[in-house]
Parts: C-alpha cells; sequence; structure tokens
C-alpha cells in the first residue's frame, strides 16, 4: 500500500489542529494518585490496575476503560509488596511478600493464610491464578512450575502437580492462559503450557533468534525484550534483536512454533501495542509509532513513523479546571495538567494490548486509532477498504469511512475497473460476513478460550513501578481477539467465527514447510501447519459493542446510489455502468440484491431513453424480477408500450394476482380482469372498482355483466350497498336507451 503521512481530523485541541498522527490517547486519562502508593500493579486476569499502599489495596477496572472510574479499597497488613493479583472471581487477594511467601485474604470474612516455599534454594518469581479445572493457582519458581488447588475448607493450597524446570523468567497472560518459561545462559530457550479450562498442553520446547554482536559476546534476552500479542486470534510472540535491529515474530502451534520474519526497528528501547488487531511498534527513543497489518500481504508499515497524538488536552483551561484562590495552588495545578500532556515520557510503561501506565504521574491511557486518518494516508482505495473492513472495535466509524470512500469514487468518476475493485472488496466482505453471522451480531457476547489461545506478556501482576528485572518482568495483556483466520479461501478479512477456538489434532510440522509472506504465513506455505494452531479466543475486555464494519446491499443503496442520483451530479450512463458492476460483485459472491437498486437502475436507463437495453436487463434477468421492479417498469412504461408489458408479465409470472387484477382495471380491461380473477380465484378485490369501471365506460350491457358476476360468485352480494348502487344505475341507464 502507498501510505503517506496524513493529518488528524479530529480536533486535538491545544496542541495545534494541524498535528500528525495515526494513533492518539484521549485526554483526560485514569487518574490513580493515591498517597503512599508503592507503585502500581496490572492483573490482567480481571483487568485490574492496582495501586497497594502499606495497609490498603486500591484497584481499578481498566475494562470498559473510563478516566471517572472510581478506585475499591481493600484493607491489609503491612509489609513489602513484590506482586499482587486478584482470584478470578476476585473473592481473594493474593499478595507476594517476598521470594519465598505469599499471602492471601479472603475479601468478605477477612481471614488470611500465608503460602511459603519448602526449599530455601528456591525464589518465587511470580504466581497467576487460572480456570484450569486441575488447579486455581500456579506458581512460578525458579525450579519450575508448582499448580495449586484452593481448598476453601482449610484455607490452604493443595499441590496438585509439580513440573520441574530452570526458570530464569517468564512472561503469561491471563486471555491466551499461556506461559512461557525462560532458561539458559542467553535466556533464549523456551517452554510453554497452557493451562486452560480444556486443560493443560505442554509446548515443543524452541529458541528464539539472537544477532552475535562481537566474538565471545553473548548477549542476554531480557524479559522487557518479549512481547506476546493476539492478532486476528492468532498467537504471536515479538522479540526484540537489539544487535539485528529487528523485531522478529513467532507463530504458536501445538506442536511447533514456527519464526514468522521480522520487522525492522529504529529504536534502541521499543514497546509493543495492539488496538483492533493492528500492530503498534513504538519506537520509544524516536517518539514514533509504526503500524502494521500483519493480516495484508505486505510487511510494509500501514502508516509514516509518527507520534502519538494527545486529543482532547486544552493548554488554555488548564487555570480554570481547577480554581483557586491562591496563585502557588493555581501554579501547581497548572504544573500538574503540563506534566499529563507528555507524550513518550520516560516513565512511561506500555501494557499489552492498549494502555499506557505514566508511573511517574500516576495516569493510566488507553490507545485508540484514528481511522479516519490512516484512511486519508493512502491512495490505494481497495486496500484502504480491506484495512477498514476488518476493524471491529469502531465498526460504525469504519463502515461510514468506507461508503463516504465509494461515494467519493463515483462523484469523482474514477474508472470504471478501480470502482469495481472497491465494490467486490466491499461485497465480498458482506458476504463472509453473512455466512460467520458476524452481520446479525449487534454484540458478541464474551467468550472463554476451549483452545490454546494468544500469548501476550510476562507471567505475574505487571509491576509498573519499578524497571523489568529477571523473574519480576512487567506483564503485557494480550491484543483484541479477532478469531483465527481460516486459509481455506482467499480472503482479506478475518472468520473470527469459521474456527472459533477450536484445537486441532497434531500434525508433523516443519519449520522449513512456512513462508513468510509480508506479515504472515503464505496460504500455500501454510496448509500444512494450520492443522493445530494456537489460536486466541474472542478477546475478554468487551469495551465496546462489536459489530460488523460489513456493508449490506440496502445500505449501498441508501447512503451511495440513491444521494448520487438524486443530486443528479453523475451521468446516468456512467452511474449505471457502475451499478451493473455492482451486480456483478453480487452475483459472484450469490448475495441477494435490495430490489430498491432495481429500480434505481430502472430509472436511469428509461431516463436516458435506453429502452433496449433495458428490455435486454430484464429479459436476461440482470434485473431481478420483484413487485418494485414491476411497478416501476409499469411507471416507465408509460412512454414505452413494450416496457409496460415487460412490467404486467412480471406481475403475473409473480403470481401478484392482486396487482395485476388491478393493473388490468386501471388500464380499461375489466371484463378481462374479472375472466382472471376467477380463474385464479382472486378475492381481495373490491367489486366496487369493477362497477365503477363499467359505469364509466357508459355501456350498460358491461356493467349488467359486472353485476351479474359479482351475484352469482360472492355470496349475499344482492344485499350490499354496492349492488343497490349499481342496480339503481343499471335501472337508469336502461331506461334513458328506452326513451
Amino acid at each position: 500500500m502507498a501510505w503517506k503521512a496524513s493529518s488528524s481530523q479530529a480536533s486535538v485541541g491545544g496542541l495545534g489542529s494541524g498535528a500528525l498522527s495515526h494513533v492518539f490517547i484521549q485526554y483526560p486519562p485514569l487518574r490513580c494518585n493515591i498517597p503512599g502508593s508503592r507503585g502500581f500493579y496490572y492483573d490482567d486476569g480481571n483487568k485490574l490496575l492496582i495501586s497497594p499502599t502499606s495497609d490498603q489495596i486500591f484497584s481499578w477496572k481498566t475494562a470498559p476503560f473510563s478516566p471517572l472510574a472510581a478506585p475499591i479499597t481493600d484493607s491489609i497488613t503491612e509489609g513489602p509488596i513484590f506482586s499482587v493479583r486478584f482470584s478470578l472471581d476476585e473473592k481473594i487477594i493474593a499478595v507476594q511478600r517476598s521470594n519465598i511467601s505469599i499471602q492471601f485474604w479472603h475479601r468478605e470474612t477477612g481471614e488470611t493464610f500465608t503460602h511459603r516455599c519448602k526449599s530455601e534454594s528456591e525464589s518465587i518469581l511470580g504466581f497467576f491464578w487460572t480456570d484450569c479445572p486441575s488447579c486455581d493457582i500456579v506458581i512460578v519458581k525458579t525450579s519450575g512450575l508448582d499448580l495449586f488447588a484452593y481448598d476453601s475448607a482449610s484455607k490452604s493450597l493443595i499441590l496438585v502437580e509439580t513440573k520441574k524446570l530452570a526458570v530464569s523468567w517468564y512472561v503469561y497472560t491471563h486471555e491466551s492462559r499461556l506461559i512461557l518459561l525462560a532458561s539458559g545462559m542467553q535466556c533464549k530457550t523456551f517452554h510453554g503450557f497452557q493451562l486452560s479450562s480444556g486443560g493443560i498442553i505442554r509446548l515443543p520446547k524452541f529458541e528464539m533468534v539472537m544477532a552475535k554482536p562481537e566474538a565471545n559476546s553473548k548477549p542476554v534476552l531480557a524479559s522487557e525484550d518479549v512481547y506476546i500479542v493476539t492478532v486476528y486470534g492468532r498467537i504471536y510472540c515479538l522479540q526484540v534483536d537489539r544487535v539485528a535491529m529487528v523485531l522478529h515474530s513467532y507463530r504458536f502451534y501445538r506442536d511447533a512454533i514456527i519464526q514468522q520474519g521480522s520487522l525492522p526497528i529504529y529504536s534502541s528501547k521499543v514497546a509493543v501495542s495492539v488496538v483492533d488487531n493492528v500492530l503498534l511498534v513504538h519506537q520509544v527513543d524516536a517518539k514514533v509509532v509504526i503500524l502494521y497489518d500483519i493480516f495484508a500481504d505486505s510487511r510494509a508499515p500501514i502508516s509514516a513513523p509518527l507520534p502519538v497524538l494527545l486529543r482532547g488536552f486544552q493548554r488554555s483551561d488548564i487555570s480554570n479546571s481547577r480554581p483557586s484562590t491562591k496563585e502557588s495552588e493555581s501554579s501547581e495545578a497548572s504544573d500538574s495538567n503540563d506534566n499529563e500532556a507528555i507524550i513518550y515520557g520516560a516513565d512511561w510503561t506500555f501494557l499489552v494490548p492498549d494502555l499506557i501506565c505514566d508511573v511517574a504521574n500516576k495516569l493510566l491511557w488507553k490507545i485508540h486509532l484514528d481511522l479516519e486518518a490512516i484512511s486519508a494516508s493512502s491512495s490505494e482505495v481497495p486496500s484502504v477498504l480491506e484495512f477498514l473492513q476488518r476493524r471491529k472495535l469502531e465498526a460504525s466509524k469504519a463502515k461510514q469511512l468506507c461508503l463516504a470512500i465509494m461515494q467519493t469514487m463515483i462523484l469523482e468518476r474514477r474508472p470504471i475497473t478501480m470502482v469495481a475493485k472497491a465494490m467486490d472488496v466491499l461485497v465480498t466482505s458482506y458476504s463472509l460476513s453473512l455466512k460467520t453471522g458476524s452481520y446479525f451480531k449487534g454484540i458478541q457476547t464474551e467468550r472463554t478460550p476451549s483452545s490454546v489461545p494468544n500469548v501476550s506478556g510476562p507471567g505475574q501482576a505487571t509491576d509498573v513501578f519499578t524497571s523489568r528485572t529477571d523473574g519480576k518482568s512487567v506483564q503485557h495483556e494480550p491484543a483484541t481477539g479477532v478469531n483465527s483466520v481460516s486459509f481455506s479461501r482467499p480472503s482479506t478479512y478475518s472468520s473470527s467465527e469459521t474456527e472459533d477456538n477450536c484445537i486441532f489434532e497434531p500434525s508433523k510440522i516443519s519449520s522449513n514447510d512456512t513462508q513468510f509472506v509480508g506479515g504472515k504465513v503464505d496460504a500455500s506455505a501454510e496448509s500444512s501447519t494450520t492443522d493445530n494452531p494456537l489460536n486466541a479466543s474472542v478477546s475478554e475486555q468487551q469495551e465496546s459493542q462489536l459489530t460488523s464494519p460489513a456493508i449490506s446491499p440496502d445500505e449501498m443503496y441508501r447512503s451511495v446510489f440513491a444521494p448520487i442520483e438524486e443530486e443528479m451530479t453523475v451521468e446516468p450512463s456512467y452511474l449505471v455502468a457502475i451499478i451493473l458492476e455492482f451486480f456483478r460483485c453480487a452475483n459472484l459472491e450469490r448475495v441477494k440484491v435490495h430490489p430498491s437498486l432495481f429500480v434505481l437502475t430502472i430509472q436511469l436507463l428509461a431516463r436516458s431513453e435506453q429502452y433496449a437495453e433495458l428490455s435486454l436487463f430484464i429479459i436476461n434477468k440482470v434485473i431481478e424480477p420483484s413487485k418494485e421492479v414491476a411497478l416501476q417498469l409499469l411507471e416507465s412504461g408509460r412512454q414505452s408500450l413494450q416496457i409496460r408489458k415487460l412490467g404486467s408479465d412480471m406481475l403475473r409470472q409473480l403470481s401478484l394476482n392482486h396487482d395485476y387484477v388491478l393493473l388490468l382495471v386501471q388500464d380499461g380491461y375489466y371484463l378481462e380482469a374479472l375472466r382472471y380473477a376467477r380463474k385464479h380465484k382472486v378475492t381481495t378485490i373490491r367489486p366496487s372498482l369493477f362497477l365503477e369501471a363499467a359505469f364509466t365506460s357508459n355501456d350498460s350491457q358491461h356493467l349488467a355483466a359486472v353485476l351479474r358476476f359479482f351475484s352469482d360468485f360472492i355470496p349475499g352480494f344482492r344485499s350490499t350497498s354496492d349492488f343497490f348502487t349499481y342496480y339503481n344505475v343499471l335501472n337508469e341507464m336502461s331506461s334513458s336507451v328506452t326513451a
């Protein structure tokens, strides 16, 4: 895609409306300024940002994200704090007190107990709660994993299983239920386990790639260099290689881990975010972010390197935002707000998928995509539409942008082939959404993973107050999942409902069988590996109503074709050619076209007096038969008897007997209408219509025939007011004739 820098169209407040950005954070942030705070921890299992003091724990819900969220407070005993996590039902708080002990509090009863390592030679690196059937909590130690079940009766942990491994540090995410354990002199050897509701799966041992800087020099892989993210439901591990200045990508399968290529980096400090399945690689030193859509066929970024934009911050309002009676207080408030406007601060910690914790200023930001700016940054319209059709979090905005792009292309009279390619993208996306059912889902319900989902940051509550060290790695929450992508057909969209988090039977996989093409595994090369991918579940953070950005033919008519036709800004022949291309696309995908679009086509052809072409379209069923089409043919056929006859024939062919009889009566063929009504048993026509038509003809014999027909075929007709009225009229007509 030929991407270029573009300016965000949204207001950016006091930072200047001309700022360039495709990614923004929205002011105000969630403020977490607690006196006596000992730092911040992120519990991705419950989507909680936690800030403990000496004797209390403050926690904020981050999903759905709200800058006005109030903290929940729990009391604990004083002591050192290494890590904090709530149980998945949020009834128990676990606090790591040292490298050998974890203390547990029951939030309702206040009861507490402490679990300690049996051997002093072991150190606790962290822990996490799980929904695995066999255990409730996993404690990660330098000697491996201890899996425990929580016994509520005895208020203690019961050892279920131990997995002996040498561990230097680890990463874990609750969404993926997958833990990676680093070991070896360079910490580049990994063992993986998934502990989900479906049981425990052990992944093959693998090593990450690290370039050698110099002879006799062996760099050590640090925990902050490993990010595991969910993109389109697939599990990826992203590894920073500071020597080669690349970001390696790995895809997880049940029986293999396949390297998927690499992305260049331009900063010694790199962070990763995922927003709506778009990979954001923050070049922290350069204070810019590069966007990648790894579903596309190219590893080229989808945007130029641009900074994150702070949207909604008004410097002019700082002094008024916090009224004060003293100048010193006003100055302090102003300084505080100025600190909130710092982008890529030294104390920013990125929490995967889309959160930023500003530790110094005690703020939490949520990252957003500017879809409008991104769509304006490329001249390749089909690629832009494909990108927008893959967006889920802001599906409504993506849909409106797609409609606006299509309308603009037609108004600018772009080449028909170019418009056809764009429409093909939209029709294909709509067809896929119908097959998967996503188009009809106003809100997608939350689902927990039943298979190995995606992996992302480290394996304990994230300590974002101190820098990460071995055994205390910052945990990255997994990215928003859109589920697995099916490679059974060439498509540019994710089919989130097709694989539905299933794990396939194992198959033999060779790393040589897979070729990385532009950020994804080539469909032909991956055919041998897609038998057992580790897929992610639908994201658990349902922060918005997840609707489909797919555009139905009805929406295309109402929002694109009809407005253009009303404005009369495009020649009818050009618009007809575009509509015919839309028919072609819909026919290929077997999508039903809304009758209003066929009606519009008839109107345009009739306006240009292209009756011969219109006849061919009707006969060859390019314009599909329907009541609306038939009535429009009758209307347009006022200037062409052939077209009008096509309309009447269509009514009869569609067995629209009521409408056909009415047409015959309106055209004066009321006797033929009576015969047709009797033959096809049409009983919905009011007799007064026929009687009035016969009376208007001033033919007493016809009126008498109509009266006799209804008297014979409608029981009780002789006692109705219509009979007496027109019987008297008939007598008067007969008398005048006799006279």
